[in-house]
């Protein structure tokens, strides 16, 4: 796999693919299971465990903020727990960097506690980051699988057009868990979260001379929409629930009308509809 700053396109068209949720079907096991207990242990949450895990949810994977930054996720909960549950020490100071840092990531939040090592929420969020990458690492196989009609979509849509991963997750358990199951020799690039925001990448992406109107971003979250629509780029959904329907569609009329030219226009605004219909948006 390539690095951004050196990929090079090798056909006209290019399909871009989030992980979590799109491709992979582990963004709800990794929040049910990881991101929300973590939290709930990391800051001693247990005597409103319920309520707050469900909220977690809510908030990740079921609404409009599906598919948010784990840190900018992790902020917001935080707010609403402070607000209604319990006060969080230092709150303030993690809302700010979430709001202002250029980066949302480990290395970043790293750097932050360099520069202000006194502050314990900001310490507290990397040490529940590190703990959410270890519990997703000792997930049992089994529940970190594709989507049903995943490869073989990825397979039809490279026999045209080249294939980027676009992720916000860690780049390690994207690595691991596309070649397992064989996904990787569909794909040209791998960008995940150390790669930088995916509109970023859709933008570096579009450098190496393809045509917007010739790039699609398939995701199942407002970020891909977002990401697409900055770029100018179209945007194809995976519908939550519906995600073996949603790459059928993607083999039977996406790609075509991404390669013969009749994407943008009834069939966009389309897919934009009943993405937002399923988010309740």
């Amino acid at each position: 796999m390539s690095k951004l700053s050196e990929y090079k396109k090798q056909k006209d068209f290019l399909v871009c693919v989030d992980s979590d949720g799109c491709a992979m079907d582990t963004m709800d096991i990794k929040h049910i299971r990881c991101f929300g207990p973590c939290m709930v242990e990391e800051w001693g949450l247990n005597e409103w465990k319920q309520e707050i895990l469900d909220r977690w949810n809510d908030i990740n994977l079921y609404t409009m903020t599906r598919g948010i930054n784990r840190f900018k996720g992790l902020s917001q909960a935080l707010q609403e727990i402070h607000g209604k549950y319990t006060p969080i020490e230092d709150l303030d100071t993690l809302v700010d960097w979430v709001e202002n840092s250029p980066e949302l990531s480990n290395n970043a939040l790293q750097k932050a506690i360099e520069a202000d090592p006194d502050s314990v929420i900001l310490r507290k969020a990397l040490s529940w980051s590190k703990a959410v990458n270890a519990s997703i690492t000792e997930l049992p196989d089994e529940v970190k699988q594709p989507f049903e009609g995943v490869k073989e979509a990825l397979a039809f849509a490279h026999e045209a057009a080249d294939v980027a991963i676009v992720s916000s997750a860690n780049i390690d358990a994207v690595m691991e868990e596309w070649e397992k199951y064989g996904l990787l020799p569909h794909t040209d690039i791998v960008l995940a979260q150390d790669a930088g925001s995916k509109a970023f990448c859709i933008g570096e992406l579009l450098k190496a001379g393809y045509s917007p109107d010739h790039v699609v971003m398939c995701g199942d979250a407002p970020g891909d929409l977002d990401a697409a629509k900055k770029n100018g780029v179209f945007y194809y959904p995976i519908l939550v629930k519906k995600e073996k329907e949603s790459w059928e569609e993607f083999i039977a009329e996406g790609r075509n009308h991404l390669l013969d030219g009749t994407f943008a226009g009834d069939y966009q605004e389309k897919k934009i509809a009943e993405f937002l219909k399923n988010l309740g948006g």
